[in-house]
């Protein structure tokens, strides 16, 4: 087997934030290039970052287990403890609207880049505070930066901490080998959280943030929109099994229904 080492648009580019660039497809083109060119077999991605329309010639063919949801304040222990008028960093719009929702007498303070580089901007002072994935903190073997934010309270974004395996739709070889390492409890809770996404209209402008838990058998499905400048909040849940994207779908057409002028300009609907 043989590494293919890409780096995608989405790292090139960290000057501007990535929903004004191009979105979520920064981090995917060139691998799906080189996939569909045959240049590889399969591609990596986290699954948070991979668009919920994918091309039809594109398998997700594995999920592997999901790794821990949750994200980290750095530079206070929690959004309480934040002081007054603190500047926040970060460049993903749930994120920016969950805290000032949270916290409106807070700022944001556009951060982008990889885990050193965001550490190295907040040591350096340009903002007060910043908010990680601990998934990614725990692969960098950095668990201990930071403080994590209870998830009940601070809920994720959808199918953080998940990373998805791509091949070839056509390519049955490759797609039988890539099952055996397929986690069916996270795919099923990662693909709830997209079809939730997708019945939204969602896209990288969209605020909105997902829990999922399984309990007997059953997903328990818990999501809040936001308009960008936190001011508004809605937020429902439902019940549903597996694979049922009836689930997410009608829980989307709650939201979108109850939610303010302010949330649903960001949203397309289904």
């Amino acid at each position: 087997m043989e590494l293919v080492p890409v780096v995608a648009s989405g790292d090139r580019i960290q000057d501007r934030p990535l929903a004004d660039i191009g979105g979520k497809a920064l981090w995917t083109k060139e691998l799906d290039a080189w996939l569909l060119d045959n240049e590889i077999d399969f591609s990596v991605h986290s699954l948070k970052d991979v668009e919920t329309i994918r091309p039809a010639a594109i398998a997700i063919a594995a999920i592997l287990p999901r790794e821990d949801v949750r994200d980290v304040l750095i530079g206070a222990a929690s959004v309480r403890a934040l002081p007054q008028g603190a500047r926040v960093g970060t460049s993903a719009p749930r994120r920016a609207a969950q805290l000032l929702h949270a916290r409106p007498d807070c700022s944001i303070v556009s951060f982008r880049g990889n885990v050193a580089t965001r550490l190295a901007r907040l040591a350096a002072g340009e903002a007060d505070a910043t908010l990680l994935a601990l998934a990614g903190l725990n692969r960098l073997d950095q668990s201990g930066v930071g403080h994590p934010l209870d998830p009940h309270e601070w809920l994720p974004a959808p199918a953080q901490g998940a990373i998805a395996i791509e091949c070839r739709t056509d390519d049955v070889a490759t797609r039988a080998l890539l099952t055996v390492i397929d986690d069916a409890p996270s795919r099923a809770a990662t693909f709830a959280e997209r079809a939730l996404l997708a019945a939204l209209g969602g896209n990288c402008h969209s605020p909105i943030a997902v829990l999922t838990q399984r309990d007997r058998g059953i997903l328990h499905l818990r999501a809040a929109l936001f308009s960008p400048d936190g001011s508004e909040r809605v937020e429902g849940e439902a019940r549903f099994a597996p694979g049922d994207d009836t689930g997410p779908q009608q829980l989307a057409a709650d939201l979108l229904r109850r939610a303010v002028p302010a949330i649903t300009a960001n949203f397309t609907g289904p």
